[in-house]
C-alpha cells in the first residue's frame, strides 16, 4: 500500500479490532504456478499474546496455494467508500476513497483433523451466536465431521502487518465533519471510523 505516514495503523490492537469486525479475508499466494487468491473467513487466535489468525481452506484450494510451504498475504478490508469533492468547500474538485485496510503476512501452519474441526466449530459458533435459533456443528457431529474432511484448517502467526486507516486526516476539521455527516446515513461504519481517527488538527 502507498506509504503515507499520517494514515499508518501501527497498533496491533487496532488490527485485531479490524479482523474481529471484518472477518471476510482475501488470501494471496505466490506459488510455483503463479499468483493464486481465495476468500475465507478468519478469526483471531487468542490462545497467546501474539497476533495470529485461524481459518480453513476448502480442498483443493490448499494445494493450489501450496499452503504451508511459503508466506501468504492476507488482506482484511474494513469499511470504505468514495468521498466526493462536492462535500468539500467550493472550488475543490479532487475526490478520494476512504478505507481501513490491513495486509497480514505469515506462513500458515496446517492443522490436523481434530484441530481443524475445532476451528470450524468455533467459526460456526462465532457467526451463529447472533441468530435466533443458531445452529452448531455439534447438532449433527457425525455428519459435520465427515463434511469437515473436505477442508484444511490453518493457524497463521502474523510475522508483520501493513495497515492503513485513510480517513480524511489531511482535511480541516470542518471538512471532516461534513464528510462524516454525508457518510453517516449511507455508510455509518465508515463514519464511525472517521470519528475514531481524528485529523491532525484535532
Amino acid at each position: 500500500m502507498r506509504h503515507s505516514p499520517r494514515y499508518l495503523m501501527e497498533d496491533p490492537d487496532e488490527v485485531r479490532r479490524l479482523v474481529e469486525r471484518h472477518p471476510w479475508a482475501t488470501f494471496v499466494s505466490a506459488t510455483s504456478a503463479g499468483l493464486v487468491a481465495s476468500h475465507y473467513p478468519v478469526l483471531l487466535d487468542d490462545s497467546g499474546p501474539e497476533l495470529a489468525i485461524l481459518s480453513h481452506f476448502g480442498r483443493p484450494d490448499d494445494e493450489l496455494h501450496e499452503l504451508g510451504q511459503h508466506q501468504v498475504l492476507v488482506i482484511v478490508q474494513g469499511p470504505h467508500d468514495y468521498v466526493s469533492p462536492s462535500w468539500y468547500a467550493p472550488g475543490e474538485v479532487i475526490p478520494t476513497w476512504n478505507h481501513v485496510t490491513a495486509h497480514l503476512y505469515g506462513t500458515p501452519v496446517l492443522l490436523d483433523e481434530k484441530e481443524n474441526y475445532a476451528v470450524l466449530a468455533r467459526l460456526t459458533d462465532h457467526f451463529e451466536r447472533h441468530h435466533p435459533g443458531g445452529r452448531s456443528l455439534a447438532d449433527d457431529e457425525a455428519r459435520t465431521r465427515r463434511v469437515a474432511r473436505g477442508t484444511v484448517g490453518l493457524r497463521m502467526r502474523v510475522d508483520r502487518f501493513d495497515a492503513r486507516a485513510k480517513l480524511s486526516q489531511d482535511k480541516p476539521a470542518a471538512t471532516r465533519a461534513d464528510v462524516i455527516a454525508h457518510l453517516a446515513g449511507t455508510n455509518p461504519a465508515l463514519a464511525d471510523e472517521m470519528r475514531r481517527h481524528p485529523g491532525a488538527d484535532a
